[in-house]
């Protein structure tokens, strides 16, 4: 059994695996390649892999040779690629046509953005190991970025008042930015459609600001659910009412498989004070701010708008170590004590993060979702 790390795209500084949990899977008997220079970004050089028993090989040679295949993305692996299994975060929801290519050439394909969020799969859960970076590094962004002081700061020249921060969705993501912004002083205010996220953020000492009638949430995984449209309206009045007093809005808020909901307006925005700072972490999806641009900041009305999806990438040493340590946890479903490949696809947990394996698609909400637009657009060629 060979196991290949690929390096990244230019914009990633993560790596699959250091060399630290490549070296676990060398003691088990399992070979490991590493594409050149693969590490250097998160820190991990090829002498650090080559100590801890694995080989460095170039891009060509992994891709031909390994039996498994370790990338976080797929936008650089080319499309020729044929009887492979790959293992990443690849966004399946979104890039169906990419699907369709992978079930007709046969690659097996994990994403584990797909992963089932339950207790079982914890250990193996990216999108929370990689969410609780983003959002310590979106609240120490935004401290960073406003021109102000985050604590309330007593001088020989007068108090400054504590900045006043309002982070929009209390996921994984949402209650580490609460969780950092305390901690640098500043006043906070949550919201979130989860009735169950109110505890958790009394908990940590900001003030949750509630909507009465959100629909139920409770088989959604952890995600945002679609909602009335009643409960919009009053929605977008609670967060217009919030934003008017904040000087920096953290939005966290995404619906699995869907745009992110755009909760700050154009309109809101033009009531922020100038100098005020928005850090939008639900870019990739389109940003819950109408104005939000993944990987680019936007300075509109004076008001500093910085979308980005990928902020766990900008402490590539520990995102890296903790994307890693999911990651041998979810190997350890593929490969056997003897080292062999054996994939059990009755296991829910690989079921959901399969998305094509032997010319099929699997994923059960991939299939669906698939099939459904293609039955939809032929229904309307009809």
């Amino acid at each position: 059994m060979i196991i290949g790390i690929l390096h990244e795209p230019s914009f990633e500084s993560r790596v699959s695996l250091l060399a630290t949990e490549a070296a676990s899977l060398i003691k088990n008997g399992i070979a490991v390649w590493v594409e050149k220079d693969a590490g250097l970004k998160a820190f991990c050089l090829d002498e650090d892999y080559t100590q801890a028993g694995a080989t460095v090989k170039s891009r060509n040679e992994i891709l031909d040779g390994a039996d498994i295949l370790l990338g976080i993305h797929y936008s650089e692996i080319p499309l020729s690629l044929r009887n492979k299994l790959l293992v990443g975060v690849y966004q399946p929801m979104y890039n169906h046509e990419l699907v369709e290519d992978w079930a007709q050439r046969e690659n097996t394909v994990f994403s584990l953005d797909m992963l089932p969020r339950t207790t079982r799969a914890q250990s193996m859960d990216v999108l929370s190991s990689q969410s609780n970076i983003a959002g310590y590094k979106a609240a120490l962004l935004a401290a960073g970025t406003y021109s102000r002081y985050f604590p309330m700061m007593m001088t020989a020249a007068g108090s400054v008042p504590p900045a006043k921060v309002l982070i929009l969705g209390a996921g994984v993501a949402g209650l580490q930015a609460v969780a950092t912004s305390r901690r640098l002083g500043a006043v906070v205010e949550v919201f979130d459609t989860r009735a169950a996220a109110k505890e958790e953020v009394l908990s940590l000492g900001a003030k949750f600001v509630e909507v009465e009638g959100a629909a139920d949430d409770a088989k959604a995984g952890g995600y945002a659910v679609d909602q009335t449209a009643d409960f919009q309206q009053k929605q977008k009045q609670k967060i217009a009412d919030s934003i008017k007093k904040a000087d920096v809005v953290i939005t966290t808020a995404q619906v699995f498989g869907k745009k992110a909901p755009v909760l700050v307006t154009q309109e809101m925005i033009a009531t922020m004070r100038a100098g005020s700072v928005i850090i939008d972490l639900a870019a990739a999806t389109g940003g819950n701010t109408g104005l939000t641009r993944d990987r680019q900041t936007v300075v509109w009305n004076n008001v500093t708008i910085i979308g980005d999806s990928n902020l766990a990438a900008s402490m590539p040493s520990d995102a890296s170590k903790a994307y890693g340590r999911n990651l041998l946890s979810f190997l350890k479903m593929l490969v056997n004590k003897d080292g062999q490949l054996e994939i059990d696809l009755s296991d829910d947990i690989l079921k959901n993060a399969c998305i094509t394996h032997n010319g099929e698609i699997i994923s059960p909400i991939i299939k669906t979702r698939i099939h459904g637009n293609a039955a939809q657009l032929h229904s309307q060629q009809s």
